[in-house]
């Protein structure tokens, strides 16, 4: 069995409301708590990089899933929406919606349009940060498949 390590490295040198610094392979960026949440907005937060690893995965695996079906796309673009939840003071984080939009070909059949949708689906449910927030977060998807206009 292969194992993959990942490895980061973090620094906060002030109190809550400061900022602090990550490091993780081709990742350096600064980090700090979200406006929404009080913090100062600096760099990114946790929040959005959870989400983005959710995104990116989702995407990636769905374009290689795309990839081995042999389905020919035009393009394929994904918006993601995080939903946290503030009950008493205590954070949440209740919800990922995943909304890719498929393009396909202009002579894509209705064949390819259902395959499409499935893998859409079949992504979400493979891809190992989807795996890892199952039954924490409820990951939600809105696919849009659509033939390129002629």
């Amino acid at each position: 069995m292969a194992k993959h390590h990942f490895h980061l490295k973090a620094s906060w040198p002030g109190l809550r409301n400061g900022v602090g610094q990550i490091e993780a392979g081709n990742l350096k960026t600064e980090v700090s708590i979200p406006p929404e949440m009080n913090g100062p907005g600096v760099g990114t937060n946790p929040d959005e990089m959870l989400l983005g690893a959710a995104s990116t995965c989702y995407i990636i695996t769905l374009a290689a899933m795309l990839e081995v079906s042999k389905l020919d796309k035009e393009s394929l673009t994904l918006e993601s929406e995080g939903i946290v939840d503030v009950t008493r003071g205590i954070l949440t984080y209740k919800a990922i919606i995943h909304r890719p939009t498929i393009i396909l070909k202009t002579d894509a059949s209705d064949r390819d349009i259902t395959l499409a949708q499935k893998l859409a689906v079949k992504a979400e449910t493979s891809c190992m940060i989807s795996r890892a927030l199952q039954g924490n977060v409820d990951i939600q998807l809105e696919a849009t498949i659509k033939k390129a206009s002629e």
